[in-house]
């Protein structure tokens, strides 16, 4: 089992940049494939970006070329670089750790194929 959690949230303009991290607390960090989705009011919770053990990512088409997901498994961290914020980008940001998952090309994995969720940490971006 392991424990997620989110930081680095806030209030950013629009354009801007802002770093979210996750901080995992068990060892084996690396053995589960991490992602990061986010929920804007009134809709549903989307996948934003994924990193596999081996180090390879996917992105959702809105943020491709804007965000870069990274990891440190000596920290157990991984992080989330968001560039070139928009309006759109608003919303609660999820870290979520799936043990059993496999990253494949195509389309990011659900929500429901994670076991393990951080609290939530909110990002609002501002004109």
């Amino acid at each position: 089992q392991v424990h997620v959690a989110e930081t680095g949230g806030g209030l950013v303009q629009t354009g801007g940049s802002l770093n979210l991290s996750c901080i995992a607390s068990a060892s084996g960090f690396d053995d589960y494939v991490m992602g990061w989705f986010r929920q804007a009011p009134g809709k549903e919770r989307e996948g934003v970006a994924a990193i596999d053990t081996d180090g390879s990512t996917n992105y959702a088409d809105s943020v491709k070329g804007r965000f870069t997901i990274t990891q440190d498994s000596v920290k157990n961290t991984m992080n989330l670089h968001m560039n070139s914020l928009k309006s759109e980008d608003t919303g609660v940001y999820y870290c979520a750790a799936g043990e059993w998952l496999l990253l494949i090309p195509g389309p990011l994995p659900r929500a429901d194929q994670y076991e393990y969720w951080g609290q939530g940490i909110l990002v609002t971006v501002s004109s």
